[in-house]
């Protein structure tokens, strides 16, 4: 009893130090790039629509190409911190950066709950050191932290996610009615929030599918009962969390196909990876997760399908069967596979936890204790280190919140500037701005607008195009136009021109447009993300934009302002 009474207190203590460090590595530079959002998918999706319900009135998001679980969470929570719907517009109108932290703390505290519940998880199916050791991979791996400083709903999802997998594994274990409601309650609201994240009805299936093998006429009526029971919580929790997935169903039914289409498309983003999106995914791993986590995870689907087959029903198909049906997907990001990393956890931890018994029955527990050591050690490092670095770079000063500080100084309000589209709309903006562009600090040249036709030449006819067809947009003959109109200051950033020289045979104008600007142009301000004697990295749409790299320094892309001279420009 004494040793059982240590052993709980330790893994307590040790869970203890698994929270705190995770909820840190999640919190360090949470505010990085404020006021400013410089991730699109944040500025454009969550808050901004959780905001809008005031002004519009309704909970009704018009919105289903992500579900409103956390649009809905964030709702509530500005509705409460602000004190209702007029104290969080005001809020969002004067100080949209408190606005923003407010969520995004939010996702970092969901994300330490995520890490709790999967202790519960590991300690329920195995033993409590393989819930601490699963629960510690997680909470250093690089994808989860890095995403943890984003209001976006990658994160969130884990925590219901993880508490169906806790149900789940209660059904396996015991089968009580609670369990089947905590997974059907947890399979919803992960739904709700994510819609990849239904991936967790397999393992719910697998372990109901186990009690009837072990149950007489009586026991099977109740496995199927408790599967009613799940599934009559999953569908209650997810309306509840998505109520007009019903009450509008002509809308979600429309939008969610429109989603599923545009992610069965072939990559079309200029830039994007053409590896094809199962090997990008593997590749996701050995840096999302890590390469010794991700080997052990492998390791320990073997071990756990060949020693434990009812776990391995439970903890191995899922992760498998969404790695290949994400991989057919036409897109592919690395974020994208945040809903497995659960199960990959608690494999990887499982694995190790076997090789220290392995070694502890060959040798003394005391001779066992160094290597043991050196695995745990070894299956952290990676992801410590690099969510670590994370934490540096996103607390300090983003590039382009130093470009506009120069450009305060240098450039003269009301000026014509190019600025290619790499900031938010309101990077510009001001209470008072320019007589020549009310609102405004400069004029900017209309980036989101086309004025060359297919063999580079100028035409009066203005094509509106999305910011991915940016590049598409740009040719040589551009320079000569912005210098007689008074453009005379340009900014370009790596991710932008970055897209078009990872392929260039695809956007020949754009390449000979940054060449002429390079040669036409006098560069007068430069900033770079990168370390002092550190070469830019080549484009990619997860390290471009997640700082993975050790040669990053602070956040942002690599910023070049030029200053044409000549024509208008004088």
């Amino acid at each position: 009893m004494r040793t059982a009474e240590t052993g709980r207190l330790a893994a307590w203590g040790g869970l203890a130090l698994v929270l705190a460090g995770g909820l840190a590595l999640r919190l360090w530079g949470v505010r990085q790039g404020l006021p400013f959002v410089y991730n699109t998918d944040e500025g454009q999706h969550f808050v901004p629509h959780a905001i809008e319900m005031f002004a519009k009135g309704t909970l009704n998001p018009h919105y289903f190409a992500n579900p409103p679980a956390f649009t809905y969470l964030l709702h509530v929570l500005f509705a409460v911190w602000y004190g209702g719907a007029a104290g969080a517009e005001h809020a969002m109108r004067l100080h949209p950066g408190s606005v923003y932290t407010l969520a995004r703390v939010a996702v970092a505290l969901l994300g330490a709950a995520a890490l709790w519940l999967l202790y519960l998880v590991g300690a329920r199916l195995f033993c409590r050191a393989v819930g601490l050791l699963a629960a510690a991979i997680e909470a250093v791996a690089f994808l989860p932290v890095f995403y943890s400083h984003l209001a976006l709903n990658d994160v969130p999802t884990l925590a219901p996610l993880t508490l169906s997998l806790l149900g789940t594994a209660g059904i396996l274990r015991r089968g009580r009615a609670r369990d089947h409601v905590l997974a059907g309650v947890g399979l919803g609201l992960a739904c709700a929030t994510k819609y990849t994240a239904g991936i967790i009805v397999l393992p719910l299936l697998a372990s109901v599918f186990a009690r009837l093998l072990d149950a007489g006429e009586d026991g099977a009526r109740r496995a199927l009962t408790g599967l009613l029971v799940a599934g009559a919580c999953a569908l209650a929790a997810f309306l509840l969390a998505n109520p007009y997935a019903l009450l509008d169903y002509a809308r979600f039914s429309e939008e969610l196909s429109r989603q599923s289409s545009l992610s069965a498309e072939a990559q079309g983003k200029l830039g994007a990876p053409r590896s094809g999106g199962f090997v990008y995914y593997l590749w996701t791993l050995t840096w999302g997760l890590g390469w010794v986590p991700a080997l052990a995870s492998l390791g320990g689907a073997a071990a756990v399908w060949c020693s434990q087959r009812r776990l391995g029903w439970l903890l191995v198909p899922a992760p498998v069967l969404f790695l290949v049906f994400m991989g057919l997907e036409g897109r592919y990001f690395g974020r994208w596979l945040l809903p497995i990393f659960p199960f990959l956890c608690l494999l990887g931890a499982y694995f190790v936890v076997v090789l220290v018994r392995a070694l502890s029955r060959r040798t003394s527990m005391l001779l066992a204790a160094a290597p043991a050591a050196l695995l745990v050690a070894a299956v952290l490092a990676q992801g410590l280190i690099y969510s670590v670095h994370a934490g540096l770079v996103l607390s300090r000063e983003d590039t382009r919140t130093i470009a506009r500080r120069w450009m305060l100084a240098h450039v003269p309000l009301g000026a014509n500037v190019v600025v290619e589209p790499i900031s938010p709309d309101d990077w510009d903006s001001a209470r008072v701005g320019s007589e020549a562009c009310p609102g405004k600090l400069w004029c900017k040249y209309p980036s989101e607008f086309s004025r060359i036709t297919p063999s580079g030449a100028l035409t009066n006819t203005l094509t509106k195009l999305t910011i991915e067809d940016y590049e598409r947009t740009l040719a040589p003959a551009l320079i000569p136009y912005e210098r007689n109109g008074f453009c005379c200051w340009v900014l370009s950033g790596s991710t932008q021109y970055g897209r078009a020289y990872a392929d260039p045979a695809a956007v020949p104008l754009a390449i000979a447009y940054y060449r002429a600007l390079a040669r036409d142009g006098e560069v007068v301000f430069r900033a770079s993300p990168y370390r002092a004697g550190e070469h830019p990295s080549a484009f990619n749409f997860d390290w471009s934009f997640d700082y993975y790299p050790l040669a990053y320094n602070r956040p942002g892309p690599q910023v070049t302002i030029y200053r044409l001279h000549g024509g208008g420009c004088g």
